[in-house]
């Protein structure tokens, strides 16, 4: 399992900038999803072979306390819990200052792992200013340019030297990992309890009572699965009450472990702005996804109903038009049973590897029939292409100018590789590099 490292501190000393930096070398997690383009909250690090999770906070007002202060405290409160490791930023500019020793005697309580740094430390006479952060009492403070980047290499270092070495997962190949994440309350506990049949999860009508991601093995005609329930995933603004507060970073954390993520949607409200968010987490970190309208009992239907909401979610989730939609009860157990043959479909596309000469066999037939239109009369070509991994399904195409190969034509490439090979349920990853010249 992944580690989790959190950046605290007061407001503008550069936790942003940090943030920026550190997860520049990948994408950060949040960076184009839907409807979250505002959050930018967490990310994937990678260095020397190794990997964490960042989280970038608000800056923490401890004195002022206002509805936006509180809001911004309770999100960094939530990321203090769930971390492993809390890298606490001040600012050699402003100097020691009250604010910090505040938030200093907040992160002692937490009993965490922690880091002191000191930013915009980019010349000798901010270095000067350096010894007066010992008065925290939280050791030898690092230095940095968050900025130009100075001193991140030694903090980075520093980082994987405190973090808690994670034991490795035995990897089955035989198991197929199913992430079970929604809102609160939209019956995730009911329809784990439903597959394994037994209540084995607690289910109760009081949001937030999943505290843990629980790990639960369940055998069904011959083959094996790892069920994990999650606590539901309530909008941020609404995470007030402590039994809510670490369910966000573990429901994420439970779709990096799996391999198929079921999203539950609630059937009476439609698909809301959270929903949207869990979907593109899961589509963005290419897990396999399949969306499950729960609580259809209670829906008032005719002949067109699913026809109709599944329209209406189509439309909302205009980015995973591949995964396929089930409408269930959880509580009735309706249609539950067409469930895990449908993970089985989904995993098995999820792994699955074409042939470099059946893959470039689809390729030249679709540049025959549609080629990449051409700029300024010089044409745009794809030569070959190969797939390089699975989980999800990644390719590589080579041609002439990959630059110019526009978005709508790599659309129309996703559209016709699914037509060719199918890739339900899973999402595919295109590359496009320039041919090496001879």
């Amino acid at each position: 399992m992944n580690n989790i490292v959190a950046i605290v501190g007061r407001p503008n000393v550069g936790k942003s900038t940090l943030f920026n930096r550190m997860v520049g070398q990948r994408r950060a997690i949040v960076d184009d999803l839907p409807g979250i383009t505002r959050d930018r909250l967490y990310g994937k690090v990678e260095w020397r072979g190794d990997t964490f999770t960042l989280i970038d906070t608000g800056g923490i007002e401890v004195s002022e306390v206002t509805d936006i202060t509180m809001q911004v405290r309770v999100q960094a409160e939530i990321a203090i819990a769930e971390a492993d490791l809390i890298i606490f930023m001040a600012d050699a500019r402003d100097g020691l200052v009250q604010g910090d020793k505040e938030i200093a005697e907040l992160l002692r309580r937490s009993r965490k792992n922690l880091l002191l740094i000191v930013n915009k430390v980019d010349n000798a006479k901010m270095q000067e200013v350096v010894p007066e952060f010992y008065q925290l009492g939280l050791g030898e403070p690092l230095t940095i340019s968050a900025l130009s980047g100075l001193g991140t290499g030694d903090l980075l270092d520093a980082i994987f030297d405190l973090l808690p070495s994670s034991p490795e997962e035995e990897e089955d190949e035989d198991i197929i990992k199913i992430a079970v994440i929604g809102r609160p309350n939209v019956g995730k506990s009911s329809l784990v309890n439903a597959l394994l049949g037994e209540e084995r999860v607690i289910v109760s009508q009081e949001p937030g009572t999943t505290r843990d991601a629980i790990d639960n093995l369940l055998e069904y005609q011959g083959r094996r699965y790892l069920l994990v329930d999650t606590a539901g995933v309530r909008r941020k603004s609404k995470i007030y009450v402590n039994v809510e507060r670490y369910s966000v970073i573990r429901a994420l954390r439970a779709v990096e472990r799996s391999d198929v993520v079921l999203v539950l949607l609630d059937a009476l409200d439609g698909v809301t702005d959270q929903d949207k968010r869990l979907v593109g987490y899961a589509h963005e970190q290419g897990r396999g996804l399949i969306l499950v309208y729960n609580k259809w009992d209670l829906v008032d239907k005719d002949m067109h109903t699913a026809d109709r909401m599944i329209k209406e979610l189509r439309s909302e989730l205009l980015f995973c038009q591949y995964a396929p939609v089930v409408t269930i009860s959880a509580k009735t157990k309706q249609r539950i049973t067409r469930l895990l043959p449908l993970v089985d479909e989904v995993a098995e596309q999820h792994a699955m590897r074409v042939s470099t000469s059946s893959l470039n066999d689809w390729l030249q037939e679709v540049m025959r029939m549609t080629p990449p239109p051409s700029e300024h009369g010089r044409p745009c070509r794809i030569y070959y292409a190969n797939q390089v991994a699975v989980k999800p399904p990644t390719f590589v195409f080579f041609g002439n100018d990959p630059e110019r190969v526009h978005f709508s034509y790599r659309r129309h490439l996703e559209n016709q590789l699914r037509a060719a090979y199918g890739f339900n349920g899973t999402p595919v990853r295109f590359i496009f590099r320039q041919r090496e010249r001879s």
